[in-house]
């Protein structure tokens, strides 16, 4: 802790260094501190989260409609209409019902389950493009499955589900266009500040092969070793008799959700925010007419941490991008790395690296709003193309090394109740073996497909 506290105040005073305003200073003594204590667990997130609000307001680090805005935010209203629909999933009794469905054919092991976890997340994607909606959607199935199969909360197997459809729901998606909010904001910055159209599938051929499939089948045979599972497992799945207001309710809301799946998955023609969609899917689960979720059902089972998290860790990327601290960071850093045209291989790996320091910073989802305005220096000093230089941000924001840096994974963490040091270890292993095995191979890709 020690050593992190010195490095912490090492980058904080970077700015001074150079001349920069005292604010960015503070800011980034405040950045520093805030990530490290959510990233290593010094205190419980919430506490981390409030500390953030009051010290970033006394400090003035920025104006608390910048620090607060994570509140104003669609990813907030997301997550919180969604958190509504969670509880319905859960207290109905539809979430056991789809897991007999989705899981049935799944087989009698647990790295079948495993791996019918995985493909469902990334399947999801293909026709759903959020991923914190993804997370509300699954995760509620995935837990009432480890019920079933007598996976207590705590046990290896079930982390290892909840995990997996973290993680499954993350990293791999981040290669199909626009299954996330990296991506999605990469999409507008590259059209936006260079002309770039970015198209669905020259993205997904590019990125998919390698970070997308072969990642998930990395992280089905990771999930296993790490979250061994040799108990027996409660099977076969049986069919549970429900009364008539269960089954009502259960009815209501399986059309609430297919209404909703449907318009997440055509937002591109009608236009509304997956944020209003699950509002709206949330509302209509609280209605009195609908039965689904009571007030008093509301009061009891919603939890303010995940809503307390989101709204933190986008204040702190907003406070990030307004400081100037991410830029001046990836400024300070492409002059300290003395990239020059050249040697293609070195430049694609400092670019990357570059990169990744500053994910650490600004979470992912934040990362292409920090990078996509400093890729026309990036390119120019690196002499790879432009688009090129575009498109490393996805092996970025692919590759998580802690927890705290995904967001939807911290969320889908909090329902499955699993804790940070838990998580981290599947974070750093599949980082790990990213950068050893999957980005030589994705930069052979590269290669043969004429990016590089």
């Amino acid at each position: 802790m020690v050593g992190l506290a010195t490095l912490g105040l090492v980058l904080a005073f970077v700015p001074a260094a150079f001349g920069m305003p005292p604010v960015i200073t503070r800011a980034a003594i405040l950045v520093v501190f805030t990530i490290a204590a959510w990233a290593f667990g010094f205190l419980p997130e919430p506490i981390v989260t409030l500390t953030f609000f009051l010290l970033a307001n006394l400090l003035e680090v920025s104006t608390p409609a910048t620090i607060f805005s994570g509140f104003q935010s669609t990813a907030w209203w997301l997550v919180f209409g969604g958190a509504i629909t969670g509880i319905a999933v859960q207290t109905s009794g539809l979430g056991s019902r789809w897991a007999r469905v989705l899981f049935a054919r799944a087989g009698a092991t647990y790295r079948n389950y495993v791996t019918a976890a995985a493909l469902a997340s990334l399947g999801l994607a293909f026709v759903m493009p959020s991923t914190t909606g993804r997370i509300l959607l699954l995760m509620p199935l995935v837990l009432a499955l480890a019920e079933r199969l007598g996976l207590k909360p705590g046990s290896n197997g079930h982390q290892g589900l909840v995990m997996t459809v973290a993680a499954g729901s993350y990293m791999p998606p981040a290669t199909i266009l626009p299954a996330n909010i990296p991506n999605s904001v990469l999409l507008g910055a590259a059209e936006s500040l260079y002309g770039v159209k970015l198209t669905y599938g020259p993205y997904l051929l590019l990125h998919f092969p390698i970070l997308g499939l072969l990642k998930t089948a990395i992280l089905i045979a990771l999930v296993c070793q790490l979250y061994p599972e040799a108990g027996p497992l409660l099977l076969p799945l049986a069919e549970d008799e429900d009364d008539a207001a269960a089954r009502r309710r259960q009815r209501v809301l399986a059309v609430v959700l297919a209404a909703s799946l449907l318009l997440f998955a055509t937002d591109v023609w009608h236009g509304i925010s997956p944020a209003w969609i699950s509002l709206w899917a949330g509302l209509v689960c609280l209605m009195p007419f609908a039965g689904v979720v009571s007030v008093k059902m509301f009061g009891e089972k919603m939890s303010l941490t995940p809503l307390v998290y989101v709204a933190g860790f986008l204040g702190l990327g907003a406070v990030v991008t307004e400081t100037g601290l991410g830029k001046l960071l990836g400024g300070f850093l492409l002059r300290v790395s003395h990239v020059v045209p050249g040697d293609t291989a070195a430049n694609v790996v400092t670019l990357a690296a570059i990169g990744a320091a500053i994910g650490a910073f600004t979470t992912l989802p934040g990362l292409p709003a920090v990078l996509s305005p400093l890729a026309a220096d990036f390119s120019r000093a690196s002499g790879l193309p432009l688009l090129s230089v575009l498109m490393l941000q996805v092996v970025v924001f692919s590759t998580v090394i802690l927890p705290y840096q995904a967001p939807p994974m911290m969320i889908a963490m909090h329902l499955g109740g699993v804790p940070i040091q838990a998580a981290s270890k599947l974070c750093l292993s599949l980082a790990a073996i990213t950068v050893v095995v999957l980005l030589p191979l994705d930069y052979l890709w590269w290669k043969l497909l004429g990016y590089v």
